[in-house]
């Protein structure tokens, strides 16, 4: 896939087939309007692009009530590559570009720059400064510029909510990432470089890659989790357990996703970028009466983690054995 950053950057060639959005989490919603943009797109014999903006348009508009993105925009665009779109065009979001009314967006940026055949969006897609482009809209300056117009319909959860991005967040906010990957077709992931901690898990025999709250996507409630440790030049996934919190047991004061890879004590990942990925949340965050209650709850969570990601049943490893940072 190519990426055309900035609109100067656009070779529409002989044109091509746009779709539009901030595309967040790169959801269900999303994946079946960027499916039908490549499909017009073979069928006309053009480019298939997406165009979406940098920064999120909420973090420009809103920016007292700042909103965390599922996706950093590097795993935005491996989502949409993904979808096997030819291109992705990254548009700075500045008031250059978000004040054009919404017939100034399509008659100076998709017919004059993208040299669009044909435009694929969701019903409820707005566009233009103050969001006064619709679908109608769209439809009236097809006709009148010389191209094709797309509706996709939305696609609902068995609630009758439509998948959003929105309402991925409100799941992870609340740690239900099983909830959200239905939305989102995938386990929810984070992204970060291992640091190093206090090394109490390992002393227990739970060795942990940590991360902090730097790392990038939206890291779900306090819990503990089962989910997969991949590295970031690998396709291999390994079973784990994960918590997130601030190690309320021990005191501690900073939030940290602690992740560890079930029955393994020889990696050492300190310094690596990992990708974790939530499958299944076990239980909240508890501060235990004592080291050995607490010992057994972890125990027993290893145990659960085994059974939903359908691996061999795990237990603590030697303490003795463990590799990483000696």
């Amino acid at each position: 896939m190519q990426i055309w950053r900035g609109l100067s950057s656009v070779s529409a060639g002989d044109g091509t087939v746009v779709t539009i959005g901030n595309f967040d989490g790169v959801h269900r919603g999303h994946q079946v309007v960027l499916e039908e943009c490549r499909k017009m797109a073979l069928e006309l014999g053009v480019s298939s692009v997406a165009i979406t903006f940098d920064p999120h348009p909420l973090l420009v508009h809103c920016p007292q009530t700042p909103v965390e993105l599922i996706t950093s925009l590097s795993d935005r665009l491996i989502a949409l590559e993904n979808t096997g779109l030819d291109v992705t065009a990254v548009l700075e979001y500045v008031p250059s570009l978000y004040t054009l009314t919404a017939s100034e967006f399509v008659t100076e940026i998709l017919v004059k720059i993208f040299h669009v055949k044909a435009v694929v969006l969701g019903q409820d897609a707005h566009f233009g400064a103050g969001k006064t482009g619709n679908v109608d809209l769209l439809n009236e300056l097809g006709r009148e510029l010389g191209f094709q117009v797309k509706v996709v319909a939305d696609r609902l959860g068995e609630s009758g909510r439509r998948w959003s991005s929105t309402w991925a967040r409100e799941l992870l906010a609340t740690g239900d990432v099983s909830g959200a990957a239905e939305i989102l077709g995938a386990a929810h992931t984070i992204r970060g470089v291992v640091q190093h901690g206090f090394k109490r898990g390992r002393e227990l025999g739970f060795p942990t890659a940590n991360l902090d709250d730097s790392c990038s996507g939206i890291i779900p409630a306090d819990g503990v989790y089962a989910g997969w440790l991949q590295l970031n030049d690998s396709a291999e996934k390994l079973p784990a357990a994960i918590s997130v919190g601030s190690n309320p047991q021990f005191a501690g004061q900073k939030r940290t996703i602690e992740t560890h890879v079930l029955g393994r004590s020889d990696l050492d990942l300190y310094g690596k970028t990992i990708v974790v990925h939530f499958v299944e949340r076990l239980r909240g965050m508890q501060c235990f009466d004592s080291l050995d209650e607490l010992l057994l709850q972890m125990d027993a969570d290893l145990l659960k983690a085994s059974e939903i990601l359908e691996v061999a049943p795990a237990c603590r490893v030697n303490p003795a054995e463990v590799t990483a940072g000696v």
